[in-house]
């Protein structure tokens, strides 16, 4: 049954709507299942990418999209890399934590929905969170090493 059901994931991912690539569709099940390999899922894991894929492709459906057009935003693809980067920077290990962001930020459940402009927006707010936890570590250093010299 995994591998019908992993077929099926494929197919979603490659369909016209949605043309996907392999790095996209494993950003994907990394966003919303924690893990990097498809083949690790269970079946409570295949079924929620599943879902998300489905979305997105009524999405991308109900949008009119053209399948040229549809190809993938190497815009939005690089700068969801940076996002997770900048999430690892943070510590944040779930995936639910940046989507809980877009939501609040946006009103946008993932990362891979944002556009162009939201993913810009959401980078400069990670940097921002970033910086603020670098100056925190250090400030937290210093007293330790006060307090200990």
């Amino acid at each position: 049954m995994a591998k019908s059901t992993i077929r099926m994931l494929w197919g979603l991912a490659k369909c016209q709507e949605l043309s996907l690539t392999d790095e996209e569709l494993h950003l994907i099940v990394s966003a919303h299942t924690g893990k990097d390999s498809i083949k690790q899922l269970d079946q409570r894991e295949l079924g929620i990418v599943i879902g998300v894929l489905g979305n997105m492709k009524s999405s991308a459906s109900k949008n009119g999209r053209s399948n040229r057009q549809t190809r993938g935003n190497t815009g939005t693809v690089n700068q969801r890399k940076k996002v997770y980067k900048l999430t690892e920077t943070l510590g944040w290990d779930k995936p639910a934590r940046v989507n809980g962001l877009c939501k609040k930020m946006f009103g946008v459940d993932c990362v891979e929905w944002l556009n162009y402009q939201q993913c810009s927006k959401l980078i400069e707010a990670l940097k921002s969170m970033a910086e603020r936890k670098e100056k925190q570590d250090a400030d937290g250093s210093e007293r330790d090493n006060q307090s200990n010299g």
